[in-house]
């Protein structure tokens, strides 16, 4: 009976292992696609508008069967602000920055930025006392300087990246130091802004669905909801900018966009359908630390399809900032598991944890 039990949890970690391999693998040819349909001259707006729409349908056949006990009687005012203001984060800006940042810089950059957010949702939720920083824990120490590094390597990565390659023979003519603008590549530092933009939108919008999801403890329905209503803010926003929607492109057809976002929007679903059960089986943590594997892909995908290559400065940014998303990943761990020893010390002998920590938010 024991074997039984132990062949099944090895077999259950082979298949959560291997899932999140793939959902890595997903992400990183999807931002390769995104980066080659911006390319072709494609608004990232409509895109945006495609994508959700196509989230929406995927998502509410799903929320209506599985969710619909746990939706609200009425629609309070409070809520209908949290939804307004998810949708315009989490569809609307991140999706929209994120896919100007793609255009600009690439899709290796594209992946790895995103990687802050664990840090940054840590100093959010930190200000507005939905997480207990103790400086005194060394869980917390570790947890500031994980987010440090990461902060620190997104800037190197940034700033290493962004730095023109002339030829050298044609810079040894040059007698004269080049210029400030010629050292940098402007439009990869605008780009590697709109990436950062992207991420603190989304580190905020993972905070305010924290908040949202003790109210209306129904995600798949939140998402559902919160992409149709991104829907309708990003096609006023794209008509305000434009002055029409833009539909008519010489090398992608409408049905081929379409198509795709009804791919992407059923792969997504399975994607956030697959996180979610690794979630509930082995937390968070385990979870989140795949997500620099989908930048290793993404960057041997550029090299072998479009001959994209990334420089030596920018490897260093992104061993910086992965070790820094480690390093808080760890003292997460630790911090929750000290969480969960304190709880049963409190109940057992009215004990706390060494650390004094309480049960965040965002756990």
């Amino acid at each position: 009976m024991i074997g039984e039990n132990q062949k099944r949890v090895v077999l259950e970690d082979i298949a959560i292992i291997g899932g999140l391999i793939v959902v890595q693998f997903v992400y990183a040819g999807n931002s390769v696609l995104l980066s080659y349909l911006l390319s072709l001259g494609l608004n990232p707006l409509t895109i945006v508008i495609f994508s959700a729409f196509a989230t929406f349908l995927v998502l509410s056949p799903l929320s209506f069967s599985f969710e619909r006990s746990k939706w609200p009687k009425k629609l309070s005012l409070k809520l209908m602000v949290q939804l307004v203001l998810i949708s315009l984060g989490g569809v609307t800006l991140f999706q929209s920055l994120f896919l100007k940042g793609i255009k600009l810089t690439s899709p290796a950059m594209a992946t790895a930025m995103p990687n802050l957010a664990p840090g940054l949702i840590f100093v959010i939720a930190a200000a507005f006392r939905l997480e207990k920083v103790k400086l005194s824990c060394m869980y917390s120490q570790v947890k500031i300087v994980g987010t440090l590094m990461c902060v620190t390597g997104a800037v190197t990565m940034s700033l290493m990246q962004s730095t023109t390659h002339d030829d050298p023979a044609k810079d040894s003519l040059l007698l004269s130091s080049p210029a400030a603008d010629k050292l940098f590549d402007t439009q990869k530092i605008i780009g590697c802004l709109y990436l950062l933009g992207a991420v603190l939108a989304l580190s905020s919008n993972i905070v305010l669905q924290a908040v949202t999801l003790s109210d209306f403890p129904a995600p798949i329905s939140l998402c559902a909801i919160t992409s149709l209503i991104g829907v309708i803010i990003t096609s006023i926003l794209e008509l305000i900018q434009d002055h029409h929607f833009d539909i008519g492109w010489p090398i992608v057809s409408v049905q081929e966009i379409i198509g795709y976002s009804l791919a992407g929007g059923t792969v997504t679903g399975a994607c956030f359908s697959f996180n979610g059960w690794a979630m509930k089986k082995r937390g968070p943590v385990l979870v989140a630390m795949f997500s620099p594997v989908a930048t290793v892909l993404t960057v041997i995908m550029s090299f072998l399809t479009t001959g994209e290559s990334i420089t030596f400065g920018s490897v260093a940014g992104m061993f910086l900032m992965f070790t820094g998303l480690y390093f808080f990943l760890w003292a997460k761990r630790k911090e929750d598991f000290a969480v969960r020893v304190g709880d049963r010390d409190k109940d057992e002998d009215g004990l706390e944890s060494e650390c004094g920590i309480e049960k965040p938010l965002l756990s």
